[in-house]
């Protein structure tokens, strides 16, 4: 989907031809054959056309061949108009289906047209070619427009996002998801492009510090641009690979954050990587690639590089497993040299992109090391190490430490380090981890260095868009944990974009109060992912894979197995449902079914390393290595990973610090993370397609499309978005941006948002289904906001077309009347000539010109009139003038008294100035002495910084020596640790040698007694044996004929076996079903058993903490208590302690007496057998001893204990003393930092005060200066009095630091003498034990005596036993007999059964056929409920379509009122325009009354009026014509509007003849007005000389004014200079008197902090005192701290020799065992020589068999009880205590005795495996076919049992399909209930269908209403016309008036300016001509005629 340089047309890759989808032939084509759409295997769906419906079937007509179909109706899906072919949004389709969405995409598909919007998201198909629609002018062209204006294009997303996160601020995401392979990667590419494109910073912004022509300011024009693009290339090479699927598939995920200012520039970017594949760096599948990476660097490297990478050809590394595979139409070179150039972008340097390749080279080297396994053991060696030196080489290691690591790697056990060889597996999978490890580090540190060259800092992202691509759904034949993790990050994603288009959604409608009902789409994916991440109730697959990578013996195996325990019952979970299944378990995705193989998953989750080899490469002698392997602390081991498998290394299984992160965690922690940033942004959602697997542009599978149409939910999107209403806007907005179109719906003033919209949407005029009114927003359906937007453009631009025309008619008009000025202007001159020319040689003319000017009598009156009126304007001048004048004078007046005033406060205020300088000097005075207090208060200061530094040196000293004792402490241990480990080496040594000649004493003095004893059995044996030969003979004859009988019974056997085997077969068929069940409910029985049980757990564990907690509670307030009491009482308890240890040692001695004479009393019994009596009275006599010791011992503990609580009580105390001296010390804290403030505060008082003075003393400067000094040095000793208190503060916090300390030691100390006492306890509970222990042993020596007594006994009595055997035998002779009876009868039996059988058999294929009639009835019932539900489906669907269609309608209609209405106002605006046209002819008929001269004109314009009028009539006329057109043509509404547009054309043709005639009404109007001009310019004449005469008396007057003025302005100026006086006297008044009182409160203030200060000072001064006795008690508690801790450390050194000598003493121990195992052998190989006296034992068996019985509980009690002991003995490692030598002693004891009874069971059981042989010998053959006869009868009863069992199972299964059945009835009769409600919803569609007819019923009426108004309409017209001609016969009248009235007469005596101005105004109206007529006629009356001379 890139770029291409070819030269075709874009647009065709993006536009649809219209023309072809238009066309009528399709449209005919579709309604004839009635085409729908069916279902096809090879198409998917295949277009037919209806022939014939038979009920539920139809049969159809193949589009494509004709064929004739039979189809059931729910199988069919309606087909789309060919209007809606290749729409671009698939939410406008009347019938939405499956196939007419794939039909669309496919035919949008195979027209180039790749881009499909499907409601509110994008669709795009991979078309597997370059296509021309990604170029920079394909970005402009969308670049500023909306979604709905532009073709479908991941620009348009991008463009909408962009200005979403402009406009609303809000941070945006685009998710591209799909498949692999379906152009996820290159889409993203495409934003990224468009992003850079549209908001780079070098556009819009200049540097101004840069001059532009510098180079600097070109490199940086568009630098981060540029690296945001160039950032992809190297994350390609490094991260995508060629798959199965996808030529350049991702092998991560990654979110690109693109961060943007304010004003919308690009300002940095981040990039987030998720689940690198690294797994492909070492193998690949068949035909697959590695990351492109290696194979660019082996193509591209030049001949250096190559030598210094030291690189090899392909076929030389074996982690390239298929060799150089090649991509076609790409060139690896090349592509090296890209990646270089974008490193070499993102700056890159060039020793960074050396040793990143190196690294490269590196992994490939790792795959060449080759292992060996030698010869003799499993050890695996490097026979050749080339491979190794380059390696190292290029990574920087040392080869021999590399080999040694991988090969013999040093490994932790208990606290030394071991080296253990590996096996060659082992060293290989070590190298493989390796090799994954370098090469994802190195993918992470080229992350984070793109994300350092991208990053940003001085410029802050405002807002962000993020772009996700991660690796879409993968399906494989076996899945591992890799695509475990890439489909659950896909789930999420699905449930993001489900959430966000559904669930919010409609959320929100049920928020904003919108009648809603809630739609469940089912897609909620919520139980799936709980599989997968759930951490408990149950535990999730990846909670389970951790929780197993913590067990050390845990495998795959044993994960599969807890997977399928803890989630087998889970709705998404599977198990493999046949053996032979190579899958472990199975999980259904929402995209399909997915089978996991689980190898290596616990290795995958753990990820382990050699941790040698990785501190290695920590330690590389290459920075870059060392840089990438930073982190080895976090490293699992490999050897933690072998305890896995090896019980030696399960307890070693931690990690070094810190806990163990698994790889899964991490994931599901960075995917939570990016799933929070997504909810928080608004999601634009761009779901690629794959359309084949081929990889092959122009095919598309239609299957492979509609299952990820399913998947990504398209159909359901596109639902909801047509449904629902996806377009909201807050009301403020709505009403800010559509008011526009509804001007007059809002008034005036406030108005409620809400109540404004509903107006707006009133005058709108929108239909109710279309939008819904909520709580703060308004909704509306898909598509409304873009008409309204589209009306609103409209309006915009009819508005500023309105605003150019009437701007554009302003400027023509003004020039056309400047034009006409200039053509009257010239007539005028012209005329003016033409009179002079004509006048000129007139002597009249030349009488009049001369006598003119001497004529002035006229003028007189006028002249008279004019100075009246002069005389009275000057009078009320005048009289103002006096007026002003008066009030002048009181204002002065006013203004004197005002004067005399402020003299008086002038004095008292120079008064009290006096007074304030007095004030001063007391103040100076007072300060001095502030100052000698001051001086006193340094002094003190500095002893106190002496003492200070005296502490300081001291706690010095005191840290140097305890360094000291800390060294010698660590020599001292040293040393003591080598002389433990000599010591205990030689001990263990003495005490082997002592052991083993001890041993082997004993041996030989019970060897020797053993001899005798053997010699004489075996003489009685050898005389048993021959009797017993005689008798086995007898018995092998009557063997010989039962083994006959033996054969015919086994055959008959068999056969049953066969029929009873046929029988299993079918009872297993049921079992299976049953088992099932059982096992459901029993695993739901098991959960909630375990569910309460872990309530009741919880429930105890919360009494237990609650209990716990009040423990704990009141154990502190003890502890804090006995902390007080423990200093006190330490010394008391050293004493103690020594007493103890007197007693101890006391205890110990009596103990050694004790053992002394308990070894005696063992060797008196061993000597003394026989003697019983005195045993027993020793034993009394003992255990009077232990019982007195036990009374010892528990008086000592009770003392003890009271001791420690005595302990505690002086600690609690001592801790309360020391944490209230911290309260002190905490409260002297902070009066000292009150004290601070108050200084600080009366410092800034003082300063104030010092500014106040130095204000008011303005007369005396000398004052000041001193002043000024003295208060400089104040200053300065006030801020070193500060620095003082600083320092005092820091010491005081030094000093509290110092106390800190000596408590925490304190405490310390005190916890460490806790320990002591809890150590204390628990030893002495161990002594007690050990006691016990003691007595037992005891007990059990006692009893061993008395049973070898026994075993005596039984000697004698065994040849009694003999002679009973021989009886037995008779008996077992008899017994043969009666078997061959009861053989007989069991046969009889059988025959019985076998016809039991066969009755059960029938009636077993009776239950079969009823369950296969079951079967088959229920399969009809689903059938049947299929096809109800497909039925519902297609009702919806056409109820969707019929809503979709009535929508339609309802717009058509509203549409058809608007233009209605437009029609109305056209007719309204004609109305207006006749109106205007009508006031415009009255004004020039009234013109016409005043001018007598235009009356013929004005005829003439009237009779053009009436032609006019006439074609009006005319028009009016077709008007109506039309509109009954109209009216009759209602259907086709194409044609009214065309005819509306024509009669459009012909009124504005009438309306332009009617402009031409009112220009032509103009014309003649200007000359009219250029007579009165003429008029004007005589006037103007008269004008100028009056005015000369007015100006005269005008600048007298004024003259006199401004002298008045004058006068009055300096009197003014006087009095606000007085004013201005008078208000600095008052307020330098006030001034003085706050100043006053404010000095008197400073002092005040100066005075009290000077005393506080002393007081304060005083009070420092005790607690300094306090303070340094404190401390000297602190060091002597210290010192005997110190004291102490040697003494304990002492004892623990003591401690930890004993337990040296206990660990001797055990491998002691072990070391007896082995000798008496040895001395076991030895004696069964003597007695395996005596094979005499056969028949004499068999009671001896009996008996002992009874009494090994007896041994064996004895001693499962031992071993439990040595459990115990081993138990306690890892107590005593951790409390460590002296009693531990005696328990080793003890023990030993104990081991000697348990060896000797081993040593007896051991011959027992000997003597039980010899007499075994015997019996085998003889009775072996008898007992087998006994026990196989009692064996098959067993089993035939248990046949029997479990058809018993069957039956009852198919009984209930019976009842069950009963209960289905009736279910399934239930089920049927509700969906009949609800094919009724269909039934009546859709009469309820009929209905509304009939209130659309009504609608359209009353739509006729208003249109006849409109034709009613027409009338009216024309009965104004003619109206007007009747006026018109009125208007006309009342011209005539004027007219004939005039002609009738002759010439107007002038009045001759005084003519006044009014008359003038109204004969002006009478003869403008007059014609030229007329015009000189007039004047002629009133020159010749106004000069007298002459006298004749």
């Amino acid at each position: 989907m890139s770029q291409r340089s070819g030269q075709e047309d874009p647009e065709r890759y993006l536009f649809v031809d219209r023309a072809v989808v238009y066309n009528p032939a399709t449209q005919a084509d579709w309604t004839a054959k009635k085409l729908v759409w069916i279902p096809s295997e090879r198409h998917g769906f295949e277009a037919a056309g209806i022939r014939e419906e038979r009920g539920e079937e139809v049969q159809l007509e193949l589009a494509e061949n004709g064929k004739k179909v039979v189809v059931n109706k729910d199988d069919i899906q309606k087909m789309n108009p060919p209007k809606f072919s290749k729409v671009e949004d698939m939410a406008e389709l009347t019938c939405l289906n499956e196939a007419s969405v794939l039909n669309n995409l496919k035919e949008r598909y195979y027209s180039g047209l790749i881009y499909t919007y499907s409601g509110l998201f994008c669709v795009v198909i991979n078309p597997y070619k370059n296509l021309p629609i990604y170029s920079e002018n394909i970005i402009e062209m969308y670049r500023g427009k909306k979604r709905h204006e532009m073709p479908p294009h991941i620009y348009a997303i991008s463009e909408s996002a962009y200005r979403c996160m402009l406009q609303d601020r809000e941070d945006q995401s685009i998710l591209c998801t799909g498949e692999s392979g379906a152009g996820k990667t290159e889409n993203t590419k495409k934003v990224i492009q468009y992003l850079a494109h549209v908001a780079s910073s070098h556009k819009g912004r200049k540097d101004h510090n840069i001059p532009p022509e510098s180079p600097k300011a070109f490199k940086l024009q568009g630098e981060l641009e540029r690296q945001l693009l160039q950032a992809n290339p190297i994350l390609e090479s490094f991260g995508n690979a060629k798959t199965v699927k996808n030529d350049n598939s991702s092998r991560f995920g990654k979110f690109i954050r693109v961060n943007f200012d304010v004003t919308g520039y690009i300002v940095g970017a981040n990039i987030e990587t998720y689940l690198l594949e690294k797994s492909r760096a070492i193998r690949q599948a068949k035909d697959e690639r590695t990351f492109h990476i290696f194979y660019r660097l082996l193509a591209g490297a030049g001949e250096h590089l190559r030598t210094d990478l030291l690189l090899e050809n392909f076929s030389n590394y074996r982690f390239l497993n298929n060799g150089n595979i090649t991509i076609p139409g790409q060139q690896d070179k090349d592509n090296f040299q890209e990646t270089l150039d974008a490193m070499h972008i993102m700056s890159f340097s060039h020793e960074e992109i050396v040793s990143l390749l190196k690294v490269v080279s590196a992994v490939l080297q790792f795959g060449n090391i080759i292992f060996k396994k030698e010869r003799n053991t499993d050890q695996a060696s490097m026979p050749e190490n080339t491979v190794a030196q380059k390696l190292c080489h290029l990574l920087g290691m040392n080869v021999m430490e590399f080999t040694r690591a991988i090969l013999t790697p040093r490994i932790k056990v208990g606290r030394d380090y071991v080296q253990k060889a590996q096996t060659k597996e082992q060293a290989d999978f070590a190298v493989e981890a390796l090799a994954k490890a370098t090469y994802e580090r190195l993918f992470r540190w080229l992350v984070y260095r793109i994300n350092k060259a991208l990053d940003r800092t001085k410029r802050q992202g405002a807002s962000f868009i993020g772009i996700l691509d991660i690796a879409g759904f993968e399906i494989f034949e076996l899945n591992s944990f890799e695509q475990l993790c890439i489909n659950y990050t896909n789930e999420k994603l699905q449930q993001l974009f489900n959430h966000t288009m559904f669930v919010l959604e409609q959320e929100e409608y049920q928020r904003e109060g919108i009648e809603w009902s809630f739609i469940d789409f089912g897609l909620d994916l919520q139980p799936c992912i709980d599989l997968i991440e759930r951490p408990t109730n149950p535990p999730g697959i990846l909670a389970l894979l951790d929780e197993e990578c913590w067990f050390p013996k845990a495998t795959d195996k044993t994960f599969i197995d807890k997977v399928q325990q803890e989630q087998g019952t889970h709705t998404k979970f599977q198990k493999p449902r046949q053996l032979k299944d190579k899958a472990d378990f199975c999980v259904i995705h929402y995209a399909g079914k997915v089978d996991y193989k689980a190898d290596e998953w616990l290795m995958k989750n753990m990820d382990p390393l050699n941790d040698n080899v990785a501190t290695l490469l920590h330690q590389s002698t290459d920075k870059f290595v060392g840089e990438l392997w930073k982190d080895v602390d976090r490293i699992v081991g490999l050897d933690q990973v072998s305890g896995m498998n090896e019980t030696a290394f399960g307890a070693a299984y931690k990690t070094k610090k810190g806990m163990f992160r698994t790889v899964g965690q991490l994931y599901k922690e960075q995917l939570s993370k990016l799933m929070a940033t997504l909810r928080n942004t608004n999601p634009n959602f761009v779901r690629c397609i794959i359309p084949n697997h081929e990889k092959r542009a122009g095919k598309l599978d239609p299957h492979l499309v509609l299952d990820q149409l399913r998947c990504n939910g398209v159909l359901e999107g596109i639902r909801i978005c047509r449904q629902g209403f996806p377009n909201r806007i807050v009301f403020q907005e709505f009403r800010q941006r559509y008011e526009i179109l509804t001007p007059n719906a809002i008034p005036k003033g406030f108005m409620d948002g809400k109540q404004a919209c509903e107006r707006m949407i009133k005058a709108l005029e929108l239909d109710l289904n279309l939008f819904r009114i909520g709580q703060s927003k308004i909704f509306f359906r898909a598509g409304v906001l873009a008409h309204l937007e589209e009306e609103r453009d409209l309006k915009i631009t009819d508005i500023i077309i309105y605003f150019q025309a009437v701007c554009r008619g302003y400027l023509a008009r003004k020039s056309f009347a400047k034009k006409q000025q200039q053509l009257s202007a010239l007539k005028v001159l012209q005329r003016n000539c033409a009179a002079y020319l004509k006048l000129k040689h007139w002597q009249w003319w030349r009488l009049f010109t001369k006598v003119k000017p001497l004529l002035q009598v006229t003028r007189q009156e006028e002249e008279m009139q004019a100075k009246d009126e002069e005389l009275v304007k000057v009078k009320e001048k005048q009289s103002k003038v006096e007026g002003e004048m008066l009030e002048m004078e009181k204002k002065q007046q006013q203004l004197v008294e005002e004067k005399n005033i402020l003299a008086e406060q002038l004095q008292a205020e120079t008064e009290l100035f006096a007074e304030a300088e007095e004030m001063r000097s007391r103040l100076a005075s007072k300060k001095q002495e502030l100052e000698e207090i001051l001086h006193d208060l340094e002094s003190r200061l500095e002893e106190e910084e002496e003492r200070s530094q005296s502490t300081v040196n001291e706690k010095k000293k005191m840290q140097s020596h305890i360094q000291d004792l800390e060294e010698q402490l660590d020599e001292e241990e040293a040393a003591r640790q080598k002389l433990q480990l000599e010591k205990v080496t030689t001990e263990a040594k003495m005490k082997k040698h002592e052991e083993d000649i001890l041993l082997l004493e004993d041996q030989n003095s019970k060897f020797t007694k053993e001899k005798k004893l053997l010699d004489d059995r075996v003489n009685e044996m050898t005389s048993k044996l021959a009797e017993e030969e005689e008798k086995a003979k007898n018995l092998s004859k009557v063997k010989n004929k039962q083994e006959i009988m033996m054969v015919d019974l086994e055959e008959r056997l068999k056969k049953e076996e066969k029929t009873r085997q046929e029988l299993e077969k079918a009872k297993r068929k049921l079992d299976g079903e049953t088992t099932d069940f059982q096992d459901q409910i029993s695993e739901l029985q098991t959960q909630l058993d375990e569910q309460k049980g872990q309530l009741v757990k919880k429930e105890d564990e919360q009494q237990l903490m609650q209990t716990r907690g009040e423990d704990e509670v009141s154990q502190k307030n003890n502890a804090l208590k006995n902390v007080r009491e423990m200093q006190a009482s330490l010394s008391e308890l050293q004493e103690d302690l020594e007493s103890e240890k007197i007693a101890r040692n006391k205890a110990e001695k009596l103990k050694r007496d004790l053992s002394e004479e308990l070894e005696a009393l063992k060797t008196e019994l061993e000597d003394t057998l026989d003697t019983t009596a005195a045993q027993q009275e020793l034993r009394t006599k003992r255990e009077q001893e232990v019982t007195e010791l036990k009374k010892n011992i528990e008086e000592e503990t009770k003392n003890h204990e009271g001791q420690i609580q005595e302990m505690r009580q002086r600690h609690g105390t001592i801790l309360e003393e020391l944490t209230e001296q911290l309260e002190q010390a905490k409260r002297f804290k902070a009066n000292l930092e009150k004290t601070k403030q108050s200084q600080e505060t009366a410092n800034k008082d003082l300063l104030g005060e010092v500014k106040l003075l130095q204000q008011n003393k303005t007369e005396s400067e000398h004052k000041r200066k001193k002043v000024e000094a003295q208060l400089q040095e104040f200053m300065a000793r006030v801020t070193e009095g500060e620095k003082a208190k600083g320092e005092l503060a820091e010491r005081t916090h030094k000093l509290q630091s110092e106390l800190d300390n000596v408590s925490s030691v304190l405490e310390d100390s005190e916890r460490k003498g806790i320990k002591m006492a809890k150590d204390v306890t628990g030893l002495e509970g161990q002594l007690q034990d050990t006691q016990e222990l003691l007595q037992e042993e005891t007990r059990q020596k006692l009893n061993l005596s008395g049973r070898n007594r026994q075993l005596e006994e039984e000697k004698s009595a065994l040849q009694e036993q003999q002679e009973e055997e021989e009886e037995a035998r008779r008996n077992l002779e008899k017994q043969m007999l009666s078997v061959q009876a009861q053989l007989s009868e069991s046969k009889k039996k059988l025959e019985e059964d076998v016809g039991a059988m066969e009755g059960l058999e029938e009636t077993k294929k009776r239950l079969l056929k009823d369950l296969e009639l079951a079967g088959q009835r229920l399969e009809e019932k689903t059938l049947g409920f299929d096809k109800m539900e497909k039925t519902k489906t297609r009702l919806q669907q056409e109820l969707d379509d019929l809503t979709v269609d009535l929508d339609h309608q309802r717009q058509t209609v509203s549409c058809l009122e608007k233009k209605q209405k437009k029609f109305d106002q056209l007719l309204a605006e004609e109305k207006s325009v006749s109106c205007r046209f009508a006031e415009e002819r009255d004004r020039a008929e009234a013109e016409a009354r005043e001018k007598e001269t235009k009356a013929l004109a004005l005829t003439r314009a009237l009779d053009e009026a009436l032609e006019a009028k006439e074609e009006l009539e005319r028009s009016n006329k077709q008007l109506r014509a039309d509109m009954e057109d109209l009216m009759s043509s209602k259907d086709d509404v194409g044609k009214n509007v065309h005819e509306l547009e024509k009669s459009k054309r012909t009124l504005d043709q009438q309306l332009e003849e009617m402009k031409t005639q009112l220009e032509e009404l103009e014309d003649e109007l200007q000359g009219t007005e250029d007579a009165k001009l003429r008029l004007e310019v005589n006037m103007q004449a008269m004008k100028a000389q009056y005015e000369r005469d007015l100006s005269g008396k005008d600048e007298q007057n004024e003259e006199k004014k401004r002298a008045l003025v004058k006068q009055v302005r300096e009197m003014e100026t006087e009095l606000e200079d007085e004013r201005k006086q008078r208000a600095l006297a008052v307020a330098a008044k006030k001034k003085l008197e706050m100043d006053l009182k404010d000095i008197e409160g400073h002092i005040e203030g100066a005075n009290k902090a000077r005393d506080e200060a002393i007081k304060q000072l005083r009070k420092l001064q005790a607690q300094m005192k306090d303070y340094q006795r404190e401390l000297e008690d602190a060091r002597a508690s210290r010192d005997d701290i110190f004291a102490l801790s040697k003494e304990n450390e002492k004892k623990l050194k003591s401690l930890e020799a004993e337990i040296v000598q206990l660990h001797e003493d055990l491998a002691a121990s072990e070391r007896g065992r082995r000798h008496a195992e040895q001395e076991r052998d030895e004696l069964q190989d003597e007695i395996s020589n005596s094979t005499s006296g056969k028949s004499a034992l068999m009671e001896e068996k009996r008996r002992l068999e009874a009494r090994i019985a007896q041994l064996e509980e004895e001693l499962e009690e031992e071993q439990g009880n040595m459990e115990l002991l081993n138990d306690r003995f890892r107590k005593t490692n951790m409390q460590v205590d002296t009693l531990t030598l005696e328990l080793s002693a003890e023990r030993s004891a104990a081991q000697k005795s348990e060896n000797a009874r081993q040593q007896l069971e051991r011959q027992n059981k000997d003597l039980k495996a010899k007499l075994g042989e015997l019996e085998g010998t003889v009775k072996n053959r008898f007992k087998a076919s006994i026990s196989a006869l009692e064996a098959k009868i067993a089993q035939l009863e248990e046949q029997l049992e479990q058809e018993a069992k069957e039956r009852a199972a198919a009984n209930k299964t019976v009842r069950r399909t009963e209960k289905k059945l009736k279910e399934i009835c239930m089920q049927v009769e509700d969906e009949r209930r609800h094919a009724d409600q269909f039934k009546e919803q859709v009469e309820k569609a009929g209905s509304r269908m009939k209130q659309l007819k009504r609608q359209l019923e009353e739509a006729e009426e208003e249109a006849t209403r409109s034709n009613a108004s027409r009338r009216k309409l024309q009965r104004e017209l003619d109206d007007a016309t009747e006026a018109s001609e009125g208007l006309s016969r009342e011209v005539h009248t004027l007219k004939n008036r005039l002609r009738r009235g002759g010439p107007i007469s002038f009045s001759s005596s005084r003519p006044s300016r009014r008359p003038l101005q109204v004969e002006g105004t009478s003869l403008d109206l007059l014609s030229d001509d007329e015009l000189e007529n007039k004047i002629t006629d009133s020159n010749a009356n106004e000069t007298p005629a002459p006298q004749p001379e």
